[in-house]
């Protein structure tokens, strides 16, 4: 059964393909209609329109500075001891068409250049969300495709809800009770782990372990996409949602498994969005299977041996990891705008950390605070914290000299890592309202204690600056 759905997935890439340049054609002609801000209420079932057009393009610069910090040893993966400063580009080029009520397809098209401070290693909490895109050493910095999906909608009642026109969402209504099915490439967590105060390092917090669950090691390729299949009820009060993905043949590799029978991510999350108090609640539960190394078996070798554990020579397939997520997010006034959020997450930290980062466990709050306080409706200021953690095999696997794919500084004297993140972005639309263009800068600090859970260097600060364009 899983092996056929994959086979399912190429297919479907082959016919998005085709639909990519239809797009191109038929965007102009659509323009006008997608760009609509809010739709009535009384939306009739459908998208604004059924010919192909672009739902979304962005532009994204990231300046990061790194400090020097105190570093009485350091390896290949430790932050740079005299400190460093890059900067990365991202742009997207974002597609959709809905040629029936019931069926989407889209192409997301996406490039980056540059590269994160220390080569974007040394923390496990890293500092530019954006990096993510930049792909495995040696990729080349051109054009790909990013997500290449079909969207499937049954409604199961007769209530519609408006949606504006954005990234991967085509404008128009929704049945506000459906069943899903999204089938292609797409990104995880486009689907899972969403919150509306920290979740798009474009444009709010920039750190990883702020913007995600780093403790969730959800499937990806380097670039963070993935093969999958996500099937969900969804419904104004709650919804339930279970995705199933391929995973890297190797920890943090670009190339996912053959099939879904060979190695995969399963994720199940249950949304509550009806509560009193109008907090929204998603309880994650996930389980990878997938040719990982056991932190335990690996230094034991190495004990017997008198050599550095290497967990990627200990990788046996079939072996699984598993873990939990708390999600809240709670709107406190100015309609949402300002409001707060908490991540609690969890994983088992026996298997090695594959996909992500390395986080074990991850406790993350925060809050944004609307510009209408100050009279500057469109600007955001946040502030949020994150302390990570390792269970007791990687740290003493670290701690004896091994090495992950983004941490290991050859000892350990371990420590939580500990992130602060303080924005303020200011936002301009031009045209004015309701312009399809808008303008973000964004000042940005980070302070870490304990980088790469060691009390033995830093602290350690990053100033960065980031300016978004996004229709």
């Amino acid at each position: 059964m899983r092996t056929s759905l994959s086979s399912r997935l190429s297919a479907h890439s082959r016919i998005l393909g085709l639909f990519a340049v239809c797009a191109l054609v038929g965007s102009t002609s659509t323009g006008a209609q997608e760009t609509s801000e809010a739709a009535p209420a009384d939306t009739a079932l459908g998208p604004t329109s059924h010919l192909p057009q672009l739902v979304g393009a962005q532009y994204t610069f990231i300046l990061q500075n790194q400090s020097s910090l105190l570093s009485p040893y350091s390896s290949r993966l430790s932050l740079n001891p005299n400190g460093d400063t890059q900067p990365t580009n991202t742009g997207g080029i974002y597609l959709g068409w809905a040629p029936l009520n019931w069926l989407q397809g889209y192409v997301d098209v996406e490039k980056f250049m540059g590269a994160g401070v220390s080569n974007a290693t040394g923390l496990a909490g890293l500092t530019n969300g954006d990096v993510v895109r930049e792909g495995a050493a040696g990729l080349k910095k051109e054009f790909y495709i990013a997500r290449d999906f079909l969207r499937f909608m049954w409604p199961l009642a007769d209530a519609v809800t408006s949606v504006k026109r954005g990234k991967d969402q085509i404008g128009g209504g929704e049945a506000a009770t459906r069943l899903e099915l999204k089938v292609g490439r797409m990104a995880v967590n486009d689907d899972f782990d969403q919150n509306r105060y920290a979740a798009d390092p474009r444009s709010e917090f920039l750190n990883w372990s702020l913007w995600a669950n780093t403790a969730w090691d959800y499937a990806a390729n380097t670039r963070g996409y993935t093969d999958g299949i996500v099937i969900g009820y969804v419904s104004p009060g709650w919804s339930l949602k279970y995705g199933i993905y391929k995973m890297p043949t190797m920890a943090n590799g670009q190339q996912l498994v053959s099939s879904l029978g060979r190695a995969s991510g399963e994720n199940l999350e249950l949304t509550l969005s009806d509560l009193p108090t109008s907090t929204i609640v998603r309880l994650l539960l996930y389980l990878n299977i997938a040719s990982m190394g056991d932190y335990r078996q690996a230094l034991a070798l190495a004990t017997a041996d008198h050599t550095i554990p290497d967990i990627v020579a200990n990788d046996r397939p079939g072996r699984q990891k598993r873990g939990f997520g708390i999600n809240l997010e709670q709107p406190l006034a100015n309609d949402g705008d300002t409001g707060a959020f908490l991540r609690w997450g969890w994983n088992d930290g026996r298997e090695e950390s594959f996909a992500f980062t390395q986080v074990d466990q991850v406790l993350s709050f925060g809050g944004q605070l609307a510009g209408s306080n100050w009279h500057r409706s469109d600007d955001r200021l946040g502030v949020a914290v994150a302390s990570e953690g390792l269970g007791a095999p990687q740290e003493h696997y670290l701690a004896a000299g091994g090495e992950g794919f983004l941490i290991g500084d050859g000892h350990l004297n371990y420590g939580h890592e500990r992130i602060l993140e303080a924005y303020y972005q200011i936002e301009r639309t031009f045209p004015e309202r309701p312009g399809p263009i808008h303008w973000q800068i964004s000042p940005d600090f980070q302070y870490v204690e304990n980088p790469g859970y060691n009390r033995d260097r830093g602290p350690v600060h990053f100033w960065g600056i980031r300016m978004h364009v996004e229709y």
